[in-house]
């Protein structure tokens, strides 16, 4: 990575940044990691890369780097993929490395305005609802630039059945779905969808009031304080279940360290996967598309669930790294996030497929403004071959 001339400076203290350095002193600087990240693939530059990042991370923490707007920039861009985890030798904890980096330019650098406004929002669900309910109302008036995100859907789907699953699960129901900050206005089916599904395998469920969203988007934007606090409120939504449901990919990570020995969060894709035996699914002569998110590792479990369903063809999208969402990448960075979707988009049509699976709400919203084919959680396509 190319760098601006070096200048020692006062590090904060050293016990401050010391995790950070022992974290950044794992990287061997070998470069494997290069041909697995999506933004190096799209730059070809060293300073958009894991290893330049790391380089850049450890400079400032160390202090013999200022921190520049050019660096943080790059900082800016890493989408949080973790895909260079994977195929790192050394082991490099990378994504606890750009968290813990994070928060440090968070204190001295504020992000924008409109990224620390939207993760303010997120926080808090009921306003979130309202704000995307007025935008589905002046959707088709705003100009094109403006539609970020889909149509959100009509109805109080999720509202309805929050009121109804404690009465119908009891008392006795450990198992319990976590909604997040957008799921009501997104995921009202998928809800249901996951309710009919669990019922067919006996088991309840329930949508505690008092969650919140899981705090990843704080986290990524290095409001650690914010993480916590939002991890606090949703320990004590879910205290009284040993089993938390998260329909999300992208949020399943963060919501799991929130809710740390307390209870076990698990994909609802795992927990169905376990009893497809006792599910009986109607044969389909559709053809679907599968994205596998970079959050998701229910890869397995997906395919063993939609090869119960007879006569259904599983088309793969090619692997082209994230997506581009990227939780708020798609926001902040639209032009990025749009040219990271283009060959998941352009394949499309190459497959025939009739549509498009994906299970995080994040990348679905993202491939779904500009999918040819209806985007929907396999958990939807699921209920729908349910017998």
């Amino acid at each position: 990575m190319s760098e601006p001339s070096a200048t020692p400076v006062a590090a904060a203290s050293a016990g401050q940044h010391e995790p950070l350095l022992a974290l950044a002193d794992q990287c061997v600087q070998c470069g494997l990691c290069l041909p697995h990240c999506p933004t190096y693939r799209l730059d070809r530059s060293e300073a958009e890369s894991p290893r330049g990042r790391i380089a850049y991370m450890k400079a400032v923490a160390s202090g013999s780097l200022e921190p520049t707007p050019t660096g943080d920039r790059h900082l800016d861009h890493c989408l949080g993929c973790r895909r260079c985890e994977v195929a790192c030798p050394a082991g490099v904890r990378y994504g606890e490395l750009l968290l813990g980096s994070r928060s440090h330019q968070y204190a001295r650098r504020r992000p924008p305005l409109s990224a620390r406004l939207a993760v303010d929002v997120m926080r808090r669900p009921r306003w979130l609802g309202r704000l995307l309910a007025a935008y589905r109302l002046a959707y088709r008036a705003l100009p094109k630039v403006l539609r970020r995100l889909p149509l959100p859907s009509r109805g109080p789907a999720i509202a309805a059945a929050t009121e109804r699953a404690p009465a119908e699960s009891g008392p006795t129901a450990t198992t319990a779905l976590f909604l997040g900050c957008i799921a009501r206005s997104y995921e009202g089916s998928t809800a249901t969808a996951l309710q009919r599904l669990l019922a067919a395998i006996d088991v309840a469920l329930a949508i505690p009031e008092g969650q919140t969203c899981c705090g990843a988007a704080a986290a990524h934007l290095g409001d650690a304080a914010g993480a916590a606090g939002l991890a606090e409120q949703n320990h004590r939504a879910f205290a009284a279940h040993a089993e938390v449901l998260c329909m999300a990919s992208g949020c399943r990570d963060q919501l799991a360290s929130g809710l740390r020995d307390h209870c076990q969060v698990r994909d609802p894709l795992d927990v169905l996967a376990a009893s497809t035996s006792r599910l009986r699914f109607r044969a389909s002569t559709r053809r679907v598309a599968l994205h596998l998110p970079c959050s998701q590792r229910s890869g397995p479990a997906l395919r063993r669930l939609l090869a119960a369903i007879p006569g259904l063809t599983v088309l793969d999208l090619p692997s082209s790294g994230c997506c581009g969402a990227a939780g708020l990448h798609m926001l902040t960075e639209p032009d990025r996030a749009a040219t990271l979707r283009a060959p998941l988009i352009a394949a499309l049509p190459t497959l025939g497929a009739d549509e498009l699976l994906s299970a995080n709400i994040g990348c679905r919203l993202h491939l779904a403004m500009a999918s040819p084919i209806p985007v929907r959680h396999p958990l939807d396509f699921l209920a729908d071959h349910l017998e």
